[in-house]
């Protein structure tokens, strides 16, 4: 017993110091033992309004592995919405578990764990969540988006994404070679999951030179039925020694690291994985130093978040989604220009303009409060 409690105390200790360190409101825990349904949802900010961030179910190694998680992804969606002026606050959740657990009962009470917060957290889809999941979830509380469109929701947020991440891609390089045209550029897209499969439709119509992987061969398969030819499949121990103009990392995160780094043959890395900087300072200042252009993941991945934003604000429609999205070019060639003059790196920049907007529009108002 006494090592049981040793244990928690430990585990504790390392969540509540990584809650001081990158300044969440709150972190909830959440469990349903007779469901088998352990959920931790992270409000990171809600200064600019409540937090919605997806909620994504993976089977993590230890509960402190998913706290973290939650932690670090609901913190990004605070940067990503200030970055992109939309007014809502930066939340996220995780699941823990195989995605096999899910039913319309286990999703129904993750509903009312949501609920409970009484609008302070708003979910969407994230990782293995489908619209269904969500509809399961709407019948226990109104904070969710992500519905189906037939029913009035913006839908798979996933296409809105991939088309943001392929406009920062364009954007960047605009920067780094004077022009955006991605014809015959060599890309490795590493993920083939719903954002990772659009990506690569984007860059097809390019006439870009595709690599594709992922851990899943089912994933590349799907790709290579739709493209054939435009696309050539590659391991995931070959990605990092491939000779590429781009990496586009669309999987989980940290795949920018000690390790890759050094081996990167690329001029520029631009993709929908959240966190990719494993420690943001060093590895940021590490790609610096091998001469290769980061366009900052909260940026350029926010595409999923305007979509479902727009949504929360009602009268959902598509095309006003992809509008708002193709600001992602812009901004995206302000923060490059930003972190050359003043020689820092374009996550710090994107970090800066981003923290300066939530510190103004705090001086107007006190944090989000449910009513």
């Amino acid at each position: 017993m006494s090592e049981l409690k040793e244990k928690i105390e430990t585990e504790s200790f390392s969540v509540f110091d990584q809650i001081e360190k990158m300044g969440h409101e709150q972190l909830v825990y959440c469990h349903d033992e007779k469901l088998g349904l352990k959920s931790i949802i992270g409000i990171h900010n809600t200064t600019l309004g409540p937090a919605l961030g997806g909620t994504r179910m993976w089977d993590y190694a230890t509960t402190e592995e998913a706290a973290i998680d939650a932690l670090r992804l609901s913190r990004g969606m605070t940067f990503k919405a200030a970055i992109t002026g939309l007014n809502i606050g930066g939340g996220k959740a995780v699941i823990i578990g195989n995605p096999k657990l899910k039913n319309e009962v286990f999703m129904r009470r993750f509903g009312k764990f949501v609920d409970s917060l009484g609008g302070r957290y708003i979910t969407a889809e994230d990782v293995n969540m489908k619209t269904l999941d969500m509809e399961y979830i709407s019948m226990e509380t109104k904070h969710v988006t992500g519905l189906p469109q037939i029913k009035g929701g913006s839908g798979d947020p996933s296409p809105v994404t991939a088309y943001g991440v392929y406009i920062g891609m364009k954007a960047t390089a605009k920067k780094v070679w004077g022009k955006d045209d991605l014809t015959g550029k060599r890309i490795g897209v590493q993920g083939m999951g719903q954002v990772g499969g659009y990506l690569v439709d984007h860059l097809v119509k390019e006439n870009s030179k595709i690599y594709i992987t992922d851990i899943d061969e089912s994933k590349t398969q799907r790709v290579v039925d739709k493209h054939g030819s435009a696309v050539s499949v590659i391991s995931q121990d070959e990605l990092f020694d491939l000779d590429m103009d781009i990496y586009a990392p669309c999987a989980l995160g940290a795949t920018l690291n000690d390790d890759t780094i050094p081996k990167l043959k690329c001029e520029i890395v631009a993709g929908a994985a959240n966190n990719q900087l494993k420690e943001e300072l060093k590895h940021g200042k590490a790609l610096i130093d091998r001469n290769i252009v980061y366009a900052p993941d909260f940026l350029i991945n926010a595409g999923g978040l305007i979509n479902v934003y727009m949504e929360h604000l009602g009268g959902y429609k598509q095309e006003l989604a992809y509008l708002e999205a193709e600001k992602i070019y812009q901004t995206t060639i302000d923060i490059l220009d930003r972190a050359e003059k003043e020689s820092k790196t374009t996550q710090e920049s994107a970090m800066e303009i981003a923290i300066e907007r939530i510190e103004k529009v705090g001086m107007l108002k006190l944090p989000f409060s449910a009513s």
